[in-house]
């Protein structure tokens, strides 16, 4: 199962190298195109200039006059000219107009040299002639970033809608699967029932026998609460206002007397009530899941123990072992659906518990911390009930 994620994360940076690769090429083939036309715009500033050198300083210019005419009456760019009186004048800004207005002509002239370049030498009345680039340039420049904005938000909004709808599937799944299986479960629990009520009345007089029956019997409990947790997922649970120690602390007793004897258990004994809106069935399903993992993590030998304290608004369940470990790297990687470290493993168990946890109790569950061979600490944080 884990190879499943590590291609998963391995397409994605794929993905996402290629998408840096496409912008790179963007972004330099936008800059030659950006160079090559202000080349082409510097080249078209000097021609206009020769051409009103030409017009005014040519005595045969009537003759002659419509290719210099045409020039300067068809040239593009926004031009500032300075005339000897320190006046400037600027023609393009805007359509068909002359524009006066020395405030703005002078802003534009010192952006002009703020940038580095130099403006033409006039002619006639003009002393200099500063021009601009095009509003195409500007296009230009800004064209990478407008497409960075424009895919950025098209992937981002692709990646939600099929997140979500992935998730809405899994969930209809899980949901689907979990509720057969109770199903399923249901006839073969009554038949167990039923024989060992048999047992019972033929061991009538042996003790040890009874004890036997009597473990049995808990263990058939289990597997009816274990379906009736299963036939409620996919619906909304019923949430009572329950003692959190008592839950967590019958869980760890019942799963201490089936846990390896090498293995010791440490939790609180009941002392201030911890309340909080539970689902009994549900809630003792996630704390049984983490102690299971933890005794499968120890290889039959090693320690669990539990700590519950609260703040204001919060209940705090942590529970912690002495196995494996888990790397960090894989901390939030262990609650998606199909992860698994057994090879037998489906990898439900925390995705499940998770599910029960954050969407059914409003809470969060997380892996607080975690060493190699030392061990892992998961933590599960439940609102507080709100009393009186």
């Amino acid at each position: 199962m884990q190879d499943i994620y590590q291609q998963r994360s391995y397409w994605k940076l794929i993905l996402a190298v290629t998408g840096c690769i496409i912008l790179i090429i963007t972004l330099i083939y936008s800059n030659f195109l950006a160079s090559r036309l202000a080349a082409n715009e510097q080249k078209n500033a000097f021609l206009f200039k020769s051409a009103l050198d030409y017009i005014i300083n040519n005595p045969n210019y009537e003759e002659n006059a419509g290719i210099q005419d045409s020039i300067v009456n068809s040239f593009p760019l926004p031009v500032i000219f300075k005339m000897e009186d320190g006046t400037l004048e600027g023609n393009n800004f805007y359509k068909d107009s002359i524009v006066t207005d020395q405030v703005f002509l002078q802003k534009k002239v010192e952006e002009f040299i703020k940038s580095g370049e130099k403006p033409l030498k006039g002619t006639g009345y003009t002393t200099e002639i500063y021009y601009f680039n095009s509003k195409l340039l500007d296009y230009i420049k800004y064209y990478p970033l407008v497409q960075i904005f424009l895919v950025g938000t098209f992937v981002a909004l692709g990646y939600f809608l099929f997140s979500s709808s992935r998730r809405s599937e899994q969930n209809r799944v899980w949901a689907g699967m979990a509720k057969e299986t109770a199903h399923q479960l249901g006839t073969p629990i009554s038949a167990i029932l039923a024989w060992l009520i048999h047992l019972r009345e033929s061991a009538a007089d042996n003790e040890y026998q009874l004890e036997i029956i009597s473990e049995l019997e808990k263990d058939v409990e289990r597997l009816d609460l274990v379906a009736d947790r299963f036939s409620k997922i996919g619906s909304a649970p019923e949430l009572k206002l329950l003692d959190l120690n008592k839950e967590v602390l019958d869980t760890a007793q019942y799963m201490q007397r089936r846990a390896p004897r090498k293995v010791s258990f440490h939790f609180p004994e009941l002392g201030k009530p911890h309340m909080a809106m539970l689902n009994s069935h549900l809630i003792d399903w996630v704390i049984e899941n983490i102690i299971r993992n933890a005794l499968d993590a120890m290889d039959g030998s090693g320690r669990i123990e539990g700590l519950i304290y609260e703040d204001e608004n919060w209940h705090y369940l942590e529970i912690t072992d002495t196995g494996k470990g888990i790397p960090a790297s894989k901390f939030k990687t262990v609650f998606q659906p199909g992860f698994s470290t057994k090879k037998r493993g489906w990898g439900l168990g925390l995705s499940l518990a998770k599910r029960i946890v954050e969407e059914y109790h409003g809470g969060k569950i997380y892996v607080k911390n975690s060493k190699i061979n030392e061990g892992t600490t998961f933590a599960i944080q439940l609102p507080k009930a709100k009393v009186g």
